[in-house]
């Protein structure tokens, strides 16, 4: 009787932890792009276009010529936006029909991409002829200091002209910015990275404590808990009326080049 309970008992718990047991498993894919390239290349672009002064502009009514942007243009659509902003920032008024523009802005492209550098001090991997045949003899890499740089580059020119008459009215020169980062490896430990994309050195991905914190340096300090954009700005005067829409070119015709004014046309 007693070894039919143990049986039972034992079917009951080998039955639970079946039931009770479990795995589970996370799906983790990587996007076509590194977050590394992402954020040097648009990086760069902030730099190359926090450079441009359209304070010309001011007041103007604008359109943005992106036509000789070519489709495959890496961050192509955050490049332009940033070009909206910026004029948006100086005053100029942005529209979207180029009909409804006095003046046209062009924007062009020499160069946005990344290219990378690396040196090493020590001893590559090296594959010898086989000893025993079929087996190959593999020397792995000995590194004493290996050190891999990454940088984002951006080189834009905008000019602008007025579209009724042609003639031109501002160009900002070819403005070039780059950004980087800098991984380094002293006898196989690493990587201390730093440069213009981490806001301090890591190690291996992780933030290096400040030694002259104590707070931090032992993990004690607190963490912000929302990250704040670092450049808000606010425009008092969105709430203005539109500007008048410019004069058909007809209509120029009939008396030489037109001033779009709140007052009657003058020649």
């Amino acid at each position: 009787m007693r070894s039919g309970f143990m049986l039972r008992d034992s079917i009951g718990m080998i039955i639970a932890s079946v039931a009770l047991s479990g795995c589970g498993t996370t799906k983790m894919t990587d996007s076509p792009r590194a977050a590394t390239e992402m954020l040097l290349t648009s990086q760069a672009i902030d730099y190359a276009v926090g450079q441009l002064d359209f304070c010309p502009l001011a007041e103007q009514t604008v359109y943005l010529d992106t036509s000789q942007l070519g489709n495959d243009l890496v961050d192509r659509g955050y490049l332009i936006s940033s070009i909206r902003q910026q004029l948006l920032a100086h005053g100029a008024l942005l529209q979207e029909e180029r009909a409804n523009a006095v003046f046209v802005v062009e924007l062009r492209v020499g160069a946005l991409g990344t290219d990378r550098h690396s040196m090493m001090i020590g001893t590559p991997a090296i594959t010898l002829p086989s000893v025993v045949p079929g087996i190959p003899t593999n020397i792995p890499e000995i590194a004493l200091v290996k050190k891999s740089d990454q940088r984002g580059v951006a080189k834009i020119a905008v000019f602008a002209y007025n579209r009724l008459t042609g003639r031109a009215v501002w160009q900002s020169g070819t403005v070039e910015s780059s950004s980087q980062i800098k991984d380094t490896w002293v006898f196989g430990a690493g990587p201390f990275t730093r440069g213009t994309i981490r806001k301090r050195p890591e190690l291996a991905g992780e933030p290096l404590p400040d030694i002259t914190d104590p707070a931090e340096l032992f993990g004690h300090k607190d963490k912000p808990m929302t990250h704040l954009p670092t450049a808000e700005q606010s425009f008092p005067n969105h709430d203005l009326p539109p500007p008048p829409k410019p004069l058909p070119n007809s209509i120029q015709a009939l008396g030489g080049t037109a001033i779009v004014i709140d007052r009657v046309l003058l020649r």
